[in-house]
């Protein structure tokens, strides 16, 4: 809701009311969502030829969580800006790119992956790719197909990068992240969760599997650490050794301060395997 005569300075300064950006206020009773904020940005902010774009668009297609700011794309001959609570980009913008999302001008999924290849690093943008995969909004030959459209311009092999390393197997952003950042440390591209079978009978399913090798990676995020659930993880664990497997287990922590090690180990123990074969 935006109030203008309708309501006083001393009223918009009540609690009755909140701020949503500079001049835009809703009822401070409402539960206000990401798609109402970026409803109010199309409606009383935004030129006509912007859209809603990057982590904010990917947000309102479902893939990872809103910013802050919402994430904003105007043609470059355009003087809007700046707006407290908007982060503006300046690109070219094709009306083919953009599309109504329930009354939000939004950028579409192909070009909302174009935009985050080039405002992420690689990591990030494929942690959002896999999930606008997964939920079958875009292919990889659509980002491919999108990417060579723009052959030559600044920053189209970027999405290229991302688009070699979606994979729309994995089941979580912690996930994707080791899974790429594995990769670009050199070590072969892993499987995403893998099952495990032994004489045709299930045994176990893991994050990330050389099966080759019968080598498995575990992310043991912190909601492994419930009691319960660190039993079944431990169980789990002692029928996939006993099904002559190596599972190799990283935290957040070993992640943020010991990655380097971490990826050794695991090229130790594809490295010993591959002397078995």
């Amino acid at each position: 809701m935006r109030c203008g005569a309708t309501c006083s300075p001393t009223e918009l300064r009540s609690g009755a009311w909140r701020s949503l950006f500079r001049g835009i206020y809703a009822d401070a009773s409402l539960a206000i969502t990401h798609r109402d904020r970026c409803l109010a940005v199309c409606r009383y902010l935004l030129p006509a030829d912007g859209a809603v774009a990057g982590r904010s668009a990917a947000a309102l297609y479902g893939a990872g969580d809103a910013a802050n700011a919402i994430e904003v794309v105007v043609p470059r001959r355009s003087r809007f800006g700046p707006v407290r609570g908007l982060a503006i980009h300046s690109a070219d913008l094709a009306e083919a790119d953009v599309r109504d999302l329930n009354g939000v001008r939004v950028t579409t999924p192909v070009r909302t992956c174009w935009d985050l290849a080039q405002w992420l690093d690689v990591v990030e943008t494929v942690v959002l790719l896999d999930i606008l995969v997964r939920r079958r909004l875009v292919t990889v030959a659509d980002l491919e197909t999108y990417a060579r459209g723009k052959r030559g311009t600044r920053g189209w092999r970027r999405l290229i990068t991302a688009a070699t390393l979606v994979d729309p197997g994995a089941e979580s952003p912690p996930e994707s992240r080791l899974r790429v950042r594995l990769v670009q440390a050199g070590l072969p591209r892993p499987v995403t969760q893998y099952v495990i079978e032994r004489d045709g009978a299930f045994v176990a399913r893991v994050d990330l599997a050389w099966p080759a090798y019968k080598i498995a990676v575990e992310d043991d995020g912190t909601w492994h650490a419930a009691s319960d659930q660190l039993h079944r993880d431990r169980r789990r664990l002692n029928r996939v050794l006993g099904a002559d497997w190596v599972v190799l287990h990283v935290t957040a922590q070993r992640l943020r301060d010991d990655f380097a090690g971490f990826v050794e180990e695991v090229r130790a123990a594809l490295r010993s395997r591959a002397r078995r074969r």
